[in-house]
């Protein structure tokens, strides 16, 4: 099988730094593995990485679409695969979305296609249609966040489709790893990951955030398309409402951003054979380094 090293963790833990230092060492190339950073314009609320901070290692999957195009799990799943499968060099899949990662690693098939929404669906609320799969497939809401109107309908009508919940069609899969990984999870004691994820957020308004997210909406994004679902993009709209103030915006995309940690940790923990790595520690990188080589050379 062939090889790749594959990044996660919880935002603001380091995961990009150590990339660049993992890419540099091996000579590797990075697949963005965010489920945001593929849209023009989202920059700063997701935490996409600055031009200098690449130091002149490439990356792929970062800002190929424009704002108000749709990006699959099913995408991501077509487009790592072929840079990996294509690479003559050491590939880095680095990022926090999980569900990413594990579809490009192993064997998942997606059922939803391209079919068309029923009618009937298109003409209920939110709230009916997640009252309706909550009747149905409740352990997709863990995944899907009510205002995902998009994930919602689709979850649906793969139901109606197949006859299967998407979480039957999911448990079916044999979770094989077609590729030989090994998956670095990122970590540190929680108290000062939260401190680093406090002043993360912080700096984004320091940095811009707001006029980021206004500029967005002047050209057009509304607070429906994807790359608005995200924390750090969602959590505006009250604002932009006149229903809170921006100190409360940061509060709560801070708040959002720890309880996905926390989310993260238990997801990655739960799902893939990860060696935990405590990048707080001054010699994380002797050890990591002397792991992977071993690694490379098997």
């Amino acid at each position: 099988m062939k090889k790749v090293i594959v990044i996660v963790g919880p935002t603001a833990v380091g995961k990009t730094s150590l990339s660049i230092q993992i890419a540099k060492k091996f000579h590797s190339e990075i697949i963005s593995g965010d489920s945001i950073q593929v849209y023009q314009g989202f920059d700063i609320g997701s935490g996409k990485i600055k031009e200098e901070e690449k130091q002149g290692i490439k990356h792929h999957l970062i800002d190929i679409l424009k704002p108000t195009q749709s990006y699959s799990v099913a995408d991501f799943q077509q487009q790592a695969r072929k840079i990996i499968d294509q690479a003559d060099y050491l590939p880095i899949i680095c990022g926090g979305t999980g569900l990413y990662i594990k579809a490009c690693l192993y064997d998942y098939e997606f059922e939803e296609g391209n079919q068309a929404i029923d009618s009937d669906l298109l003409e209920k609320s939110n709230e009916e249609l997640y009252e309706m799969i909550q009747a149905i497939d409740p352990k997709q809401l863990e995944k899907i966040h009510i205002n995902n109107r998009q994930r919602l309908l689709r979850c649906l009508m793969i139901a109606r489709n197949t006859g299967k919940s998407k979480t039957e069609i999911e448990d079916k899969q044999e979770h094989t790893l077609l590729y030989d990984a090994f998956i670095i999870g990122c970590t540190m004691e929680r108290e000062i990951l939260y401190q680093r994820i406090n002043q993360r957020v912080a700096q984004m308004f320091i940095d811009g955030l707001e006029g980021e997210v206004k500029h967005l909406l002047k050209q057009g994004v509304t607070f429906e398309d994807a790359g608005m679902k995200g924390i750090g993009y969602r959590e505006f709209e009250p604002y932009m409402n006149g229903e809170c103030t921006i100190e409360e915006v940061e509060r709560k995309i801070a708040q959002h951003a720890r309880n996905y940690a926390k989310r993260q940790y238990t997801w990655f923990r739960n799902q893939m054979n990860v060696h935990w790595v405590d990048v707080s520690q001054s010699n994380h990188l002797e050890k990591l380094f002397m792991e992977l080589e071993e690694w490379v050379k098997n």
